[in-house]
């Protein structure tokens, strides 16, 4: 089966690094016209011109300027047809017990994983309901089907609320020609927090983690991207609501 994606207009957002990078990188190759967003600009910047892509930037989490960025794209380029949310993370947070979580943690990590996903997807919707088409994929986490590993309270409760979102997304839209559907990576090394993360583990447990995935190795950044390029294709046309676990058979 060949991907292609000529013609088609893309968003990913968290362009700054690791897996956001490969899935823009991945759907470049594939044909599309690509942008990418960060609120990271020197990052996205130099990735964007790197790869002949179009950098934004701009906090997700601000519902007026992810309207403003996506009326922007889609003006220029006269259509949107695939939205990825890569960004979101753990916001440089670790894992401490629930007493000591402030009320400004808990809402950051809210703000970067969920409210940026919801504002973009209400965005770039009115462009693909014209067009009649659209993708929209979210990268959620093992962490939105399960205790996280992180051990960030938070994080595991904004990526259960992603994996509910793209189930609504998916109701809403499908009529329109529009599929919603995430991407829920295990453990891949690809940006600073998940580099910490690994080196806190140490030896013994990093040799558990990857003894616990059937393939027995940790995934990679590309990985995520193949995965996520398969469901913003159009073969993809009658997945909606799904959320694809790739994580080398440990789930």
């Amino acid at each position: 089966m060949q991907l292609a994606f000529n013609g088609r207009v893309a968003l990913v957002t968290g362009g700054a690094q690791g897996i956001g990078q490969a899935i823009a990188k991945g759907l470049a190759e594939a044909g599309a016209r690509v942008h990418v967003a960060d609120i990271d600009a020197p990052r996205v910047t130099a990735f964007a011109a790197q790869h002949g892509m179009t950098a934004h930037v701009f906090d997700v989490s601000d519902r007026a300027a992810a309207h403003t960025e996506v009326e922007r794209l889609a003006a220029g380029e006269g259509r949107l047809d695939i939205l990825v949310n890569a960004a979101g993370g753990v916001r440089g947070q670790i894992g401490r017990p629930i007493e000591e979580v402030g009320e400004a943690d808990w809402h950051v990590i809210f703000k970067a994983n969920v409210d940026g996903a919801f504002w973009l997807a209400q965005a770039a919707s009115k462009p693909m309901q014209k067009g009649g088409y659209g993708r929209i994929v979210n990268i959620a986490s093992g962490a939105g089907l399960r205790p996280s590993l992180t051990g960030i309270q938070a994080y595991t409760a904004a990526k259960h609320a992603l994996v509910g979102l793209t189930k609504q997304l998916s109701q809403d839209l499908g009529r329109y020609g529009i599929t919603a559907n995430a991407v829920a990576p295990g453990f891949v090394r690809s940006n600073p927090s998940t580099e910490k993360q690994w080196k806190a583990y140490g030896p013994e447990r990093q040799a558990r983690m990857v003894e616990a995935i059937h393939t027995r190795r940790l995934g990679t950044a590309t990985d995520i991207a193949n995965a996520v390029l398969f469901l913003a294709s159009e073969q993809a046309s009658w997945v909606s609501g799904q959320i694809l676990s790739v994580d080398g058979g440990r789930s």
